[in-house]
């Protein structure tokens, strides 16, 4: 009987703990998110949105009807965009100094990633490789 209960309780604690997805409407999006997607992919609908609600933090996930997946923190600003391997991310999306290096040092390819956390941003090109910039868009390796 005691370890039912033990069971019932550990069960209680993981699953009250989880993660806590739910699809919601474009609406729900904060503005500064609408207005990247507005401004970035003007003539691309919004598939689906859902909001991530993880510990302490929220987030969006939204992918559009090109399959192109986007992330939002709770104040909208975009922390990552994923695109198809075949297609190119915007150029006016991705900040000046990185789409300059890209442009500069691989002109035969494109930029297919590209994600941004709290000490730097990093870009996928459509051969693979992996950039790595810091927050200001300065060049600091290729990742392995």
């Amino acid at each position: 009987m005691k370890t039912l209960i033990t069971c019932l309780i550990f069960s209680m604690i993981v699953f009250s703990s989880c993660d806590k997805e739910k699809v919601v409407d474009e609406t729900s999006l904060p503005s500064p998110a609408r207005e990247f997607i507005e401004a970035h992919f003007p003539s691309v609908s919004i598939s689906q949105v859902v909001r991530d609600r993880d510990d302490l933090t929220t987030s969006y996930d939204v992918i559009l009807d090109n399959q192109v997946k986007l992330e939002f923190d709770k104040s909208g600003d975009v922390k990552s965009v994923e695109g198809t391997r075949t297609e190119k991310l915007p150029d006016s999306m991705i900040p000046a100094n990185v789409l300059g290096y890209v442009q500069n040092n691989y002109a035969d390819h494109f930029i297919v990633e590209w994600d941004k956390d709290k000490t730097d941003q990093e870009i996928q090109l459509s051969n693979g490789l992996e950039l790595i910039f810091n927050l200001s868009g300065t060049f600091l390796r290729i990742d392995n």
